[in-house]
């Protein structure tokens, strides 16, 4: 038996995140991070070492400068392709070390 003033889970959850948009921009940078080796995979995960997101910039370094070379070359298409993954603009540039 449903009552008048039930919601369902997924309408609480979403509003609990409008009510909580710094908690909710928190996960989403992890998931961009998480779509990081996801989109590009182990082979390119093992060569990053530290992988973080500040003032909607996601900063990665990696230990290959052959691949740093690679991967600046495609920052548009990457910065696209991890904000798809995440379902939301998260991110606005990558800085490749």
């Amino acid at each position: 038996m449903m009552h008048r003033n039930a919601q369902t889970l997924g309408d609480a959850i979403r509003e609990f995140f409008e009510d909580n948009a710094e908690l909710r921009g928190k996960i989403l940078e992890i998931r961009v991070i998480r779509a990081w080796s996801e989109i590009l995979g182990p082979m390119v995960a093992q060569y990053t070492h530290n992988i973080y997101v500040k003032d909607k910039v996601l900063h990665v370094s990696l230990t290959s400068s052959v691949l740093r070379s690679e991967l600046v070359l495609c920052r548009e298409r990457l910065v696209k392709s991890l904000n798809d993954y995440a379902g939301s603009a998260v991110i606005q540039d990558i800085i490749i070390r």
